[in-house]
């Protein structure tokens, strides 16, 4: 017979999405790494819109997607211990990204909209599970 709180999950199932929370957030990181790599390396790939009310240069912008890339796969390492540090830290650190994502929408929209869903996905992985599971 399976374990269930009052809201009827099982503590399996908790585990089960804070795995999914550290999965997406690693694969987000290293695609987040890899907008930054091609940012620096060749500017000319990106479209810049004109009189954008947040302007960058696209090299910014990739030194910021790649440093706070490597931030999101060092913490989504850090979920799989399920240390309370990691999941705060996640939490924050994925926040971070949907906004810079949301900066960098002119620069590469499709791409900036499909991180913010893994990123929102993440959030919502970490805050779903309550304490009492892990």
């Amino acid at each position: 017979m399976t374990q269930t709180n009052e809201s009827g999950h099982s503590p399996g199932a908790a585990v089960g999405v804070t795995i999914f929370a550290a999965v997406m957030l690693v694969v987000a990181g290293v695609l987040d790494v890899l907008q930054g790599i091609m940012a620096i390396a060749k500017n000319k790939i990106f479209v810049v819109t004109p009189n954008y009310a947040f302007h960058f240069s696209v090299a910014g912008w990739g030194w910021i997607h790649l440093i706070l890339g490597l931030l999101a796969v060092v913490v989504g390492l850090g979920l799989f211990t399920a240390a309370t540090w990691a999941r705060v830290s996640a939490m924050v650190l994925a926040g971070l990204l949907i906004i810079a994502s949301f900066l960098s929408l002119p620069y590469y929209p499709f791409w900036s909209v499909i991180l913010i869903a893994l990123y929102t996905f993440v959030i919502w992985g970490l805050c779903h599970v309550r304490r009492d599971f892990t």
